[in-house]
């Protein structure tokens, strides 16, 4: 008998380890971070009740109003953008021809930057490179070289590839994107006039595609004059941000940016590639062009035939992040300014937030009132098990705030009270289970075993569907709605742990203890209160206080119409 009661035991000790040590890792994950990284423990609070920040863009276009069409694009696009940072709660709406962003808390840099960049990627081919100043007052056109390595150093001992003579640009139509045609003399003077001190003014951010282009390098070292598109942003089903690896696979100083093109996109870039293997520097570079700026332009030394080449630069990890972030959800159709910033308040405030927890205090009283009726002793577990839940939603809802900008509203609140109600069904499943295996004549460390195996399968199948119904308003709704979902989505998952790890093996160390495997009165497992004591094997009988109770009520429900019969013949007797 001790060796049967004492593998449950085991496993109770085993599943309650698994729990320490998973609220020991959230916890030194969160510890560490306060004491390193200077992280505020606690939550943060959406626009409804801490107030934020207020945003107008307005769209840079001369002589122009965009379309409604253009409008909501640019609003949808700019929400993913938001909302890849995170759950942050954010309003984005219209307003007349401006768009207003709301964002809760005071954003950073690299958050704005991610509002408003238009993030227009765009492939090119290089037709010539030169010096970042103009020529034209030193009335030459030898800065246009053909190495750029020998332009960006400076390097006095590099012949430098001659222009072509503007009398002698062919007339005849190009090509393709790296035909020499594209150079007209007035183009050419174009380029030897252009400053890349200028490059910010230059209007580069909305030149029209299917003709060349005269930039610079984002930093401004090298300026270069660049065929039509050839690819675009458009053709980017994916994007991500990376360190950059060596052949052999190791990490090594940098970050790059990874597009993922499609297979219109993939088709095109190897044929473009291919081309350019057999041109002459400085014709064999290709241009990757960041809203009107250069990121690079390498040369091409092998086709890139699977569609996702490597984009690398001086980028840090947050700007290589952000540009991936901007590519994944496509480019703005417009390109806008900050009209204005202007500090907003809370929507609601502290007193809908006190409300709202007073609620929350109330129902959690109910709860421990209920389960202290109803199941007696054995309401502790139910109420450690709230315990447990709580510390651990405390925790991850913590390290989400600070590490993925989740923030909580006065809907995701109202989230977190649905959960206690939640999390107490899958207590009040389990406990009912146990009771109808102690009604059966179990004893009560065999109706804990046999309980959970049932109850188990009815816990899973109740939280798969609220998890489905959390995953599909969180992908469906925005704003407020999505915060809801999210946060009833974390604590469907949490139910599930506290109920696998903590509440089944509470129950199975307490059913080993002398007051509830003897189903003491008060312990909630007494067999006779719940209408059946136990005789022998596989037999019981109703009790008579049980009876009176209304328990014998029960018992005949259960019964077959054999049985019935027999106990109606016994009864005459």
């Amino acid at each position: 008998m001790a060796t049967k009661s004492s593998s449950p035991v085991r496993k109770a000790a085993r599943s309650l380890a698994w729990l320490g040590a998973i609220i020991a890792v959230l916890g030194a994950v969160i510890a560490g971070n306060v004491l390193w990284n200077g992280w505020q423990p606690g939550f943060k609070f959406a626009l409804d009740l801490e107030g934020g920040t207020q945003i107008i863009l307005a769209p840079a276009i001369a002589d122009a109003q965009p379309t409604a069409e253009q409008l909501n694009q640019a609003v949808s696009i700019i929400r993913q953008r938001v909302d890849a940072t995170g759950v942050a709660e954010s309003e984005i709406s219209t307003l007349g021809n401006n768009i207003v962003v709301a964002l809760p808390g005071e954003p950073d840099q690299a958050t704005l930057d991610r509002i408003q960049a238009s993030a227009k990627l765009e492939f090119r081919a290089v037709l010539l490179t030169g010096a970042p100043s103009s020529s034209v007052a030193d009335d030459t056109t030898d800065d246009a070289t053909g190495e750029e390595g020998d332009e960006a150093t400076g390097d006095e001992g590099a012949a430098p590839e001659e222009t072509p003579d503007p009398a002698a640009t062919p007339t005849a139509e190009p090509t393709d994107g790296s035909d020499p045609a594209w150079i007209t003399p007035e183009l050419l003077e174009e380029f030897n006039a252009f400053d890349c001190a200028n490059l910010d003014t230059a209007g580069t951010n909305v030149a029209d595609p299917d003709l060349p282009l005269v930039t610079c390098e984002a930093d401004g070292t090298i300026k270069y004059l660049l065929g039509p598109v050839e690819v675009d942003g458009s053709n980017i089903v994916d994007a991500s941000a990376r360190q950059l690896t060596n052949s052999q696979g190791v990490r090594i100083p940098g970050w790059g940016i990874y597009p993922v093109f499609d297979e219109a996109g993939t088709k095109a870039f190897a044929e473009i590639t291919t081309r350019l293997v057999s041109l002459p520097s400085p014709r064999n570079m290709f241009a990757a062009v960041l809203d009107g700026k250069v990121l690079l332009a390498p040369q091409t030394n092998a086709a890139i035939t699977n569609g996702q080449p490597e984009i690398s630069g001086s980028f840090t990890q947050q700007t290589a992040q952000t540009v991936a972030s901007q590519l994944k959800f496509g480019a703005l159709p417009l390109s806008f300014a900050v009209q204005s910033r202007d500090t907003i308040a809370a929507t609601l405030g502290a007193s809908q937030l006190q409300a709202g927890l007073l609620a929350g205090a109330i129902g959690l009283l109910l709860v421990v009132i209920y389960s202290l009726f109803q199941y007696r002793a054995l309401a502790s577990v139910t109420i450690a098990s709230l315990v447990v839940a709580g510390g651990l939603t405390y925790l991850t809802l913590t390290i989400l705030a600070q590490h993925y900008n989740y923030r909580l509203s006065l809907a995701g609140v109202a989230g977190l009270i649905i959960a206690i109600g939640m999390t107490v069904d899958s207590f009040i499943v389990y406990f009912e289970r146990v009771r109808d295996e102690l009604r059966d004549g179990r004893s009560v460390v065999g109706a804990v075993e046999a309980g959970w195996k049932r109850a188990f399968r009815t816990v899973m199948a109740a939280k798969g569907v609220n998890l489905l119904s959390a995953v599909v308003l969180y992908i469906f709704a925005v704003g407020n709605v999505q915060g809801f979902a999210f946060t009833l989505g974390v604590t469907v998952v949490i139910d599930v742990l506290v109920v696998v790890l903590f509440t089944h093996p509470m129950l199975q160390l307490l059913a080993n203890t002398r007051f509830f495997s003897s189903g003491h009165p008060l312990s909630g497992l007494d067999p006779e209160a719940l209408g059946a004591v136990y005789r022998g094997r596989a037999e019981f009988r109703i009790s008579k206080d049980a009876r009176r109770a209304g328990a014998s009520r029960e018992a005949a429900r259960r019964q077959t119409i054999a049985e019935r019969k027999a106990a109606e013949l016994e009864e005459k007797k």
